[in-house]
């Protein structure tokens, strides 16, 4: 039994087993019915009820579910390379980053070869680059991070929520190995686009303001300008 997401009193509580069976049994039906796959596929990091994703050890006992669930169909189908994404997941959760590592280099390897589109390998790229930073590998997730938000920028413009996305970990990788000015330049940039295509208090904007702010202040040749400009825009955004 375990209780691993929003949800209050005894409906928190349930099988890992179950939780897996009931996605397994949503996803049969969308695929029997020709339906659109994604929400019945977030029964397997998801609750149903709250709508909060499950961490930890559940979400990497749901990934395993997941992974061996759909491991034995042919390598072109895509609830099978779903399923492996899934499992990275999982073990990132976990941080069993090393196995994670493993299971999104699958990933992205099987893409290549089965000649997927841009779109799932920026996917499969911006999760192996996260787990490179887990791993305390910065150049190498600044590389990809780098690669992924080109990609995305070609691929949807600079407006795009994955674009924007994408650049705020790039300058998440460019303040890990701090290249404060880099970090400074790729965000001057994408701030104003966050601001007014997402708004003001959305997740990303909010990201971006500290990440400026840190990348003002951290910089060794700060002025007393970039510290008051840091000072300020961190009241501001909290």
């Amino acid at each position: 039994l375990v209780r691993m997401c929003a949800c209050r009193g005894t409906a928190g509580i349930a099988h890992v087993s179950c939780l897996a069976e009931q996605a397994k049994i949503l996803v049969a039906e969308a695929v029997e019915n020709n339906l659109d796959l994604q929400p019945s596929w977030n029964r397997w990091h998801t609750c149903g009820q709250c709508e909060q994703q499950y961490h930890g050890v559940v979400k990497c006992a749901l990934g395993w579910a997941c992974w061996k669930t759909y491991v034995g169909r042919p390598e072109t189908d895509e609830v099978r390379g779903c399923a492996m994404t899934e499992l990275g997941n999982g073990l990132s959760a976990a941080e069993h980053y090393e196995d994670a590592l493993s299971a999104y280099e699958a990933r992205l390897s099987t893409l290549k070869r089965l000649g997927a589109s841009e779109t799932h390998i920026l996917a499969a790229q911006g999760n192996l680059a996260l787990t490179y930073t887990n791993l305390g590998r910065h150049e190498e997730a600044l590389l990809m991070r780098r690669d992924v938000y080109s990609g995305r920028l070609k691929l949807k413009g600079e407006e795009h929520r994955s674009t924007l996305l994408a650049a705020s970990n790039y300058a998440a990788s460019l303040m890990n190995l701090k290249r404060f000015g880099q970090a400074k330049v790729v965000l001057r940039k994408a701030m104003p686009v966050a601001r007014r295509v997402l708004g003001e208090s959305h997740d990303i904007a909010l990201k971006m303001r500290l990440f400026y702010a840190a990348a003002l202040y951290q910089d060794d040749g700060a002025t007393l300008d970039d510290l008051r400009e840091a000072a300020t825009m961190l009241e501001d955004t909290e």
